[in-house]
């Protein structure tokens, strides 16, 4: 097992971030948590490769649709009546186009995180997926005020600014789609000694 400090984690600043002037604001609160960024770009994604990003797995697509649904039964929408269908399945597909969309809308910022508990870290600064539920102080928390009834309304995906890998094997499979190895640096923070 590698030294916790060695941890990588996926962040995407997604199109909304970019577009809203966040990125730098996202990597200083990363870089000032003590975390490092080992590997950074800008790209506009492509379908194809957002594809290949969110799982096909038919459980994972199902359960966007039960959150969907669960939203819907909170606030009293009709999921028949706004999108035709109650089948988890369905939605959940629904769901995941409007994602990919979402996510080729303009650029993107995408970078591996390194440090200790880097996956736990990260997903604690980017705040609850639902920006509506995120604490202050969080990215999404002070920065975004969407939500998925909103979103759900509208037929598009949730306006929440960041991804940031949720396990260790989706950390390891999206720095791989994500990353070639000569774009990852290894080097030394100058505060390393003090912090750990």
């Amino acid at each position: 097992m590698n030294h916790p400090k060695e941890a990588k984690t996926l962040l995407i600043i997604k199109p909304d971030g970019v577009k809203r002037g966040l990125v730098g604001e996202i990597l200083k609160r990363i870089e000032d948590r003590g975390l490092k960024i080992i590997a950074l770009a800008m790209v506009w994604a492509t379908p194809s490769q957002m594809d290949k990003h969110y799982p096909k797995d038919e459980d994972w697509i199902k359960r966007l649709g039960e959150k969907t649904l669960n939203t819907y039964n909170k606030y009293g929408m009709d999921p028949i009546r706004e999108l035709g269908t109650d089948d988890p399945l369905k939605i959940g597909k629904m769901v995941r186009k409007w994602l990919i969309d979402f996510m080729t809308a303009g650029p993107l910022v995408k970078a591996i995180i390194q440090g200790i508990h880097a996956i736990d870290m990260v997903r604690k600064i980017a705040g609850n997926t639902m920006p509506a539920l995120s604490e202050m102080g969080t990215v999404r928390g002070d920065y975004s005020v969407d939500s998925a009834a909103a979103a759900n309304r509208d037929k598009r995906a949730v306006h929440n600014l960041v991804h940031a890998s949720e396990t260790q094997a989706e950390a390891e499979n999206e720095i791989k789609l994500w990353f070639s190895e000569k774009e990852i640096h290894d080097y030394k923070r100058g505060d390393e000694d003090i912090m750990f």
